[in-house]
């Protein structure tokens, strides 16, 4: 557990140092963009004064090290565009994005399940064959033109779903799609692969020897048993499942942490963009050391392992 937890620890620091490095090499200035507005009327002294509020006439490794120590204290600073804590932004749009990427995950795991358990059954061989070729081609689709297409399918096509101003639950399903379908494919390649290999193996023959149903055994015995891969994966497709809801949110100009990102972009809001890279590190980091203190529950033969190692 510590050494996964320095591990994790690492990967933090890595991802603020590099976002920190590509964030200041950047050309533009946010302080500058904002308050050189001729309508404000300010003097190149008050200016001044204000990049010095700013910390953004400091030199590079002192801006490093007063970043690094606040956001250990979880100070993310202030955002020059905004006027207020970062921290504020990310409390009021953070939950939204949590809430696309978590039910488009569920989404995917649903059909995943749904795909690998039909695939098994001798009438749907060539669902079977498609699952071999689809992940390669969800993956390869962009996010952004996915969710365009879903718009002109559902919306301007079948008039299923309504463009302007729909029920909050209507205004998730394309979003959720949106997010689910590049890693529910892969997820069904791997469950069935796994369940395949979990099916040959002793017990099950047992199981069945005992007069088990085919239902009982596969949900009871292979089931259970196929999920380490898929659990293990899981922890990876998540993390950038996270990743594809920002592009979503301003695909479907959903309120969130993709919209806030493509402002901070729009104004180079450094304070917010490096938060949010550290925020989608921290999510991936603790998705991955959660996943990896699950397996020993579902896989007794880990613990054994840990126990002769410790």
């Amino acid at each position: 557990l510590l050494h996964r937890a320095g591990q994790s620890l690492l990967v933090l620091w890595a991802a603020f140092t590099l976002a920190f490095l590509l964030l200041q090499v950047l050309p533009g200035d946010a302080v500058l963009i904002k308050f050189q507005n001729p309508d404000l009327g300010l003097s190149p002294q008050q200016i001044a004064e204000m990049r010095q509020a700013y910390g953004a006439d400091s030199p590079i490794w002192q801006q490093y090290l007063h970043t690094l120590l606040a956001m250990l204290r979880g100070d993310f600073g202030y955002s020059v565009q905004a006027g207020v804590p970062v921290s504020d932004l990310l409390r009021s749009n953070l939950p939204a994005t949590l809430q696309l990427a978590l039910a488009g995950f569920a989404v995917a795991c649903v059909v995943a399940f749904a795909l690998a358990a039909l695939a098994r059954l001798p009438a749907l061989r060539l669902l079977r064959t498609l699952l071999q070729s689809l992940p390669a081609l969800f993956i390869s689709l962009p996010t952004f033109w996915l969710g365009i297409a879903l718009i002109q399918l559902f919306s301007f096509q079948l008039r299923w779903i309504p463009v302007i101003n729909p029920s909050p639950l209507q205004g998730l399903i394309l979003p959720v799609l949106t997010v689910a379908v590049p890693i529910s494919a892969p997820l069904a390649q791997i469950l069935l692969r796994s369940i395949d290999q979990v099916a040959t193996q002793p017990f099950v023959a047992v199981a069945r020897a005992k007069g088990a149903s085919a239902q009982h055994v596969l949900w009871r015995h292979i089931m259970r048993n196929a999920l380490l891969p898929v659990l293990n994966v899981a922890g990876l497709l998540l993390g950038e499942l996270i990743a594809g809801a920002l592009i979503t949110e301003t695909v479907f100009g959903l309120s969130g942490i993709g919209q806030l990102t493509q402002q901070a972009v729009n104004n180079q809001d450094v304070a917010v963009l490096q938060a949010v890279v550290m925020i989608s590190a921290l999510v991936f980091v603790l998705i991955n050391l959660l996943v990896d203190l699950l397996m020993p529950l579902f896989d007794p033969r880990l613990q054994t392992v840990a126990g002769g190692n410790s």
